[in-house]
């Protein structure tokens, strides 16, 4: 048995959105009825802040687009009206909005597309939570400063101006008496000024402190290993649930059927992999056994959960895996791993089919939207059908080499679909909860959720990488009652 080690780096480079880490960006492929939309939702890293918005019509017909910002816990009928996007010059199709998300918590935005086929309405899962404090930049700084001494001076001449001339009459000079007045209503009025100024600083202060107490932190992980007859366990304790906001307290909800989604990445090579499903020990306590196959070493540990509020996120650590003992396969049936070097186009399955990476020639750029495509064949050569994994054609995960970035990604996006469905169920005000009290889910995905292939085997993932450097994409599908894994090595520039 070993404690594990903090995820190291990731304490300070964490930012985990909509269940991701160093991934703030919502991408989404979904229909709002009869109009495919692709929409970007760039979430701002202070509250209140700006989200930036852009939604672009795959198809012809859409004429004008609404975004409205929705709580998770006010709905529809305490939401603000619709703000209109603005059609972006030169680009059509595309529509661009700024939106305000005033209060910390968990969002959604409804997109209304209006066309020729009617209005309609999709729903896309958006966080408000702030990453940090902004600093205030020295040329914003300084001038305010000297504003801030010219109105104290102000003042000051305004309170010895009032003594010495206020009650004078008009043309009249104010004598020695007078002016000596004036002098000492200063004396007085300087340290109640330099009071004030004081006292705003401290309110400042304890504004910043307040403010600094609402960033958002992931919660600690605790992981620990037990090797016993039935093989490896791993235990993993969340710390630091107490004192958090509602949107944060919710109960947990399942999100394609299970509570948690664990991924496991062997580092430094990317060369191991696993997706997992633990079981919930207690509140706080999660638990899987890990397949033998799963060879030993340091891997850094994301564990994807979904509230009922509607927000997703993730939890991180590092642990070190010890050498199995057994032959013992997985816990459950749609837990899948593999292991291997990835490689830059083409991944060969044990089944002896094979996933391409269709754009494996063309350049990725980050902070550019984007859709990674791959075509699964069978072993003859001809493309595949595929089965639901999990209620979706593909599961993908996606890391940068460091660690920093990491999102469990679908054909759809990068949102939750039960998140999805859940802001569904909101805006619907359906809150009905089954005898133990916990809240039933919508079934299935909810209208608009994107992701269809186009042909057989073709498989397309909407995402926008954050940052520059190398990735390694994992993709999973399902054949013949089978979870095949590929991985894939990419490089993104700026």
């Amino acid at each position: 048995m070993r404690r594990s080690r903090s995820l190291l780096g990731l304490a300070i480079a964490v930012l985990v959105l909509s269940g991701h880490v160093g991934n703030p960006n919502v991408v989404l492929d979904g229909n709002a009825g009869p109009y495919p939309v692709r929409v970007v939702v760039r979430p701002p890293e202070v509250i209140p802040g700006q989200a930036e918005i852009s939604v672009r019509a795959l198809d012809e017909g859409v004429t004008g687009v609404t975004v409205r910002p929705v709580r998770w816990d006010l709905g529809v009928e305490g939401a603000p009206r619709p703000d209109a996007a603005a059609p972006v010059e030169g680009e059509p199709r595309l529509w661009s909005a700024s939106l305000w998300l005033m209060e910390f918590g968990s969002y959604s935005v409804h997109l209304a597309v209006t066309g020729a086929r009617g209005e309609w309405t999709l729903i896309v899962p958006v966080p408000a939570v702030a990453l940090r404090v902004t600093s205030m930049p020295r040329s914003l700084a300084i001038p305010l400063i000297g504003l801030g001494l010219f109105l104290a001076v102000g003042l000051l001449s305004i309170v010895g101006a009032a003594v010495r001339e206020a009650v004078l009459p008009p043309g009249e000079e104010p004598d020695r008496r007078r002016r000596r007045s004036a002098w000492i209503a200063r004396a007085v009025a300087l340290p109640l000024i330099v009071l004030a100024l004081f006292g705003g600083s401290k309110w400042w202060g304890a504004e910043d402190a307040a403010y600094g107490r609402k960033l958002y932190r992931p919660p600690a992980v605790t992981s620990t290993f037990a090797a016993d007859g039935a093989g490896r366990l791993l235990t993993m304790n969340v710390e630091g649930w107490s004192g958090r906001s509602g949107y944060l307290t919710s109960p947990l909800l399942p999100d394609h059927g299970k509570l948690m989604h664990l991924f496991l990445v062997r580092q430094p090579g990317l060369d191991a992999f696993a997706h997992l499903h633990p079981s919930r020990v207690d509140s706080a306590t999660f638990a899987v056994r890990l397949p033998d196959h799963l060879p030993p070493g340091e891997y850094r540990l994301y564990g994807d959960i979904l509230h009922e509020s509607g927000f997703a996120e993730t939890l991180t650590d590092t642990v070190r895996i010890p050498a199995a003992t057994g032959t013992r396969s997985a816990a459950d049936a749609d837990d899948s791993w593999l292991v291997g070097r990835p490689a830059p186009g083409s991944a060969h399955l044990p089944d002896a089919s094979s996933i391409v990476r269709l754009d494996a020639e063309e350049p990725l750029r980050a902070n550019v939207p984007t859709t990674l495509r791959f075509r699964v064949f069978d072993p003859a050569g001809t493309p595949a059908e595929l089965e639901p994994y999990m209620g979706m054609l593909a599961h993908a995960a996606v890391t940068r080499e460091d660690g920093s970035v990491f999102v469990h990604l679908h054909p759809g996006g990068t949102v939750s679909a039960a998140a999805q469905a859940r802001f569904d169920q909101i805006a619907r005000g359906d809150t009905v909860r089954d005898a133990s009290g916990s809240l039933v889910s919508a079934a299935g995905h909810p209208p608009g959720h994107g992701g269809s292939p186009g042909s057989a085997g073709m498989l397309a993932l909407p995402y926008e990488f954050p940052r520059a450097g190398r990735y390694v994409i994992w993709v999973q599908v399902k054949r013949e009652n089978r979870v095949l894994t590929g991985s894939f090595d990419v490089r993104v520039t700026d």
